[in-house]
């Protein structure tokens, strides 16, 4: 049966339109958008202005678990590698049980956020001692019952991850639970997508040039052929990654990936900080997309993205949580706006003035368009064909109180305290946006285990 809602201001097309009807078909994707419509009877008529939700592109769902347990340093530098270090505690003995926890708060706090689909970046895959599961797939399963218990979308990437950096023969000790070669990444993405899943699709992913080796590289693209599904990789996020590079081949990380001849729509370069104009119009011309991830970009130190010269490249681009220290789009948003203004020491940076002046819009516009091709959609957003997701805004909300209409998606990425919308709605259905007590009281039991496992 289909479904009809009215909103009385919607975000369509890239500008606000008045007196929008949808009607949701029996799949839960929109069948048909229209403006300038008047209330029908038999519609649901929405309390708000309506705007897409977003895709969560990168996420490490179990890395929710070390968030506010890494940010004191007692000696010596703290930096990305040092954090990682620390956070291998985790990675080395969360259980699939509490991995469901921990990923139901995530998602639940996604949803929050405005996040209704969401890509895990998934490589924790074994057991404890690294040896295989019953299931060797135990560990994705978990992550798709916990997307299930709070009605968010899903994206697995199973990971190839075979060595420990450039040269070396294999990983670290520190690292088994890791270990993934392309046909077991290959295999994993068959499984999950002829699973049926409600809400669940799969890609494929390699962790990053100094995770994969070039034959492992070969080998998964062999195995993928021509199939239509994403395909991630962390890149150049790091300064210590892109000299390890070059000297291990000569070349800096993205300019190795692009004269490979690999990249195609397909891919998504996760993070790509640290890029030369000739690597941007390199990956501009691909196709391929990037994804930045700019809470977790600052947390880390990793460095500040060249996001005018990616836009006027005009390559896709949208963000994830990654780390999962801001669990919200607006946060992103407004942070990779905000960091090229503290180092330009100029505002509204991301505008195109006569076509986009509004530098909320541009972002906004783009990493709804770049998140759909993340998470290996056709369509994304208040348009047909599209799932049926979207966010109803609080007008009463702290931020947009008052503000005249053309005003208000601004507001929300500059001037709203994150999560300025009375309800979240996915496949046409309005899902609760608090995470249920029982949800919350897993979460807090795996907690205690993970890191109080006297129980105390």
């Amino acid at each position: 049966m289909l479904k009809r809602l009215h909103a009385p201001l919607a975000w369509v097309d890239g500008r606000w339109q008045r007196d929008v009807l949808l009607t949701v078909d029996a799949t839960g994707h929109w069948a048909e958008i229209t403006v300038n419509t008047a209330l029908p009877p038999e519609a649901e008529k929405l309390a708000g202005p309506l705007i897409p939700s977003l895709v969560n592109a990168h996420s490490h769902a179990f890395q929710r678990a070390f968030v506010g347990l890494a940010e004191r340093r007692d000696a010596g530098q703290d930096d990305f590698w040092s954090w990682r270090d620390r956070m291998y505690a985790l990675a080395l003995r969360i259980s699939p049980q509490q991995l469901r926890a921990v990923a139901s708060q995530l998602y639940a706090e996604l949803l929050r956020g405005g996040y209704t689909q969401v890509c895990e970046f998934h490589y924790l895959h074994h057991a404890a001692e690294g040896q295989d599961f019953d299931d060797e797939l135990d560990m994705a399963w978990a992550l798709a019952a916990a997307a299930e218990d709070v009605g968010i979308g899903l994206t697995l990437l199973p990971v190839v991850y075979t060595r420990s950096g450039f040269g070396a023969d294999g990983l670290r000790a520190d690292q088994h639970r890791f270990a993934a070669d392309a046909d077991w990444a290959w295999r994993a993405c068959q499984r999950v997508m002829a699973a049926g899943l409600p809400r669940v699709n799969a890609g494929v992913a390699l962790h990053s040039l100094r995770g994969a080796s070039a034959a492992d590289i070969a080998r998964l693209l062999g195995l993928v052929g021509g199939a239509d599904l994403p395909i991630h990789i962390h890149i150049a996020e790091q300064t210590t990654e892109v000299a390890d590079c070059l000297q291990a081949t000569g070349k800096r990380p993205l300019q190795w990936l692009a004269e490979q001849g690999h990249l195609d729509p397909r891919w998504q370069l996760v993070h790509a900080t640290h890029a030369e104009p000739a690597e941007i119009e390199a990956v501009a011309s691909s196709g391929a997309g990037i994804v930045i991830c700019p809470g977790t970009e600052a947390n880390l130190g990793d460095g500040l993205a060249d996001l005018p010269r990616w836009l006027a490249a005009g390559v896709p681009l949208t963000v994830g949580s990654d780390s999962q220290v801001t669990r919200g789009w607006v946060e992103e948003l407004r942070w990779l706006e905000y960091g090229q203004r503290l180092l330009r020491r100029q505002r509204n940076i991301a505008s195109l003035p006569g076509m986009q002046p509004s530098s909320a819009a541009r972002l906004f516009d783009a990493a709804a368009t770049g998140g759909a091709r993340a998470a290996g959609f056709a369509a994304w957003g208040l348009t047909p064909g599209a799932r049926a997701d979207a966010l109803v805004l609080n007008r009463e909300a702290d931020g947009l109180r008052g503000l005249p209409d053309e005003a208000l998606l601004d507001a929300v990425v500059f001037g709203s305290n994150g999560s300025p919308w009375q309800s979240v709605w996915v496949a046409g259905r309005a899902r609760p946006w608090r995470a249920p007590q029982r949800v919350g009281d897993a979460f807090e039991a795996a907690m205690r285990e993970l890191w109080q496992p006297d129980g105390s």
